[in-house]
């Protein structure tokens, strides 16, 4: 009896504190100051910019745009298994930045499996196996083939980038699942509501390679976007062809900081909770030399 009363007490603590803490999230979220546009440059050869709109809706948009013929530009996506059914161990997008050492990092293709009933019934956690849904390689070692017809930028060992061409021998290539940007126009028939966005681009000259990544799920705050806004959005910052990543809870866009840490430069939103980073499949990451 005594058992069942502390146990029943216990539970009782933990409710509440739940219920306190969602309280006061929302309140923070609703109360959340708008960043201010910014644009910098953060390693040699990588620009920042953060825009930020207020029509049609709250949009806070970051994008790093990296010149590939810069000295000391690299790229990488994150390595798997070719021997294994499920390639990858999921990790955050700040866990494969300070893993590898990279400058830079955002989420990549989408994966499986995965579910998310709650804050607690959810797959992948950390270092759980998922495999990418579309052709994936990483410094020469290709370890995804594509099931879902999904495009893919390919990277080769030169920095030389195409979308669904590879310009050399296939080094680094990761996926995903519709263009957006065709020279320059939106892809016909995009649809979507409005959600947290990861998307890659290059511009017309294949030398700028663009990272875009539209926080969302956050009223009062940011949005998100659709897929024709997001088309938008590349191509007002110079995309030319451009492709959809991972959305949704998997958004994330991360800098080395000024102490070698894993810098979170959006909000990413992970079980309604903002800042908190969802565990993905691969990722593309940027080794950069420090700014002059």
């Amino acid at each position: 009896m005594k058992r069942n009363k502390l146990w029943i007490a216990c539970c009782s603590v933990v409710a509440v504190t739940l219920i306190l803490l969602v309280g006061f999230g929302g309140a923070w979220l609703y109360q959340r100051l708008l960043p201010s546009p910014t644009q910098e440059t953060l390693f040699q050869g990588v620009e920042y910019i953060r825009d930020v709109r207020s029509s049609p809706r709250r949009i806070v948009i970051h994008v790093i745009k990296v010149d590939l013929r810069e000295e000391g530009i690299r790229l990488l996506v994150t390595p798997g298994d070719p021997d294994s059914d499920l390639p990858l161990k999921a990790r955050t997008t700040s866990q494969f930045l300070t893993n590898f050492d990279l400058q830079v990092a955002i989420n990549g293709d989408g994966f499986e499996p995965w579910h998310s009933y709650g804050f607690f019934d959810y797959y992948p956690h950390v270092g759980d196996r998922v495999a990418p849904i579309g052709f994936a390689a990483s410094e020469g070692i290709i370890y995804s083939q594509d099931t879902d017809e999904e495009p893919t930028l390919y990277l080769a060992i030169n920095n030389g980038a195409r979308f669904n061409a590879p310009t050399h021998k296939i080094y680094n290539a990761i996926s995903g699942n519709l263009l957006l940007l065709k020279n320059g126009n939106p892809a016909p028939g995009l649809e979507g509501s409005i959600e947290p966005r990861t998307a890659v681009a290059l511009d017309r000259a294949n030398r700028f390679l663009i990272l875009v990544v539209v926080d969302g799920r956050q009223p009062g705050y940011s949005e998100g976007a659709t897929l024709a806004e997001l088309a938008e959005i590349i191509a007002y910052h110079g995309g030319w062809t451009a492709m959809n990543l991972d959305g949704g809870g998997s958004s994330t866009m991360v800098v080395e900081g000024l102490l070698g840490n894993a810098d979170v430069l959006n909000s990413p939103i992970n079980h309604r909770i903002p800042g908190r980073e969802r565990p993905v499949g691969n990722h593309l990451g940027i080794y950069a030399k420090p700014g002059k």
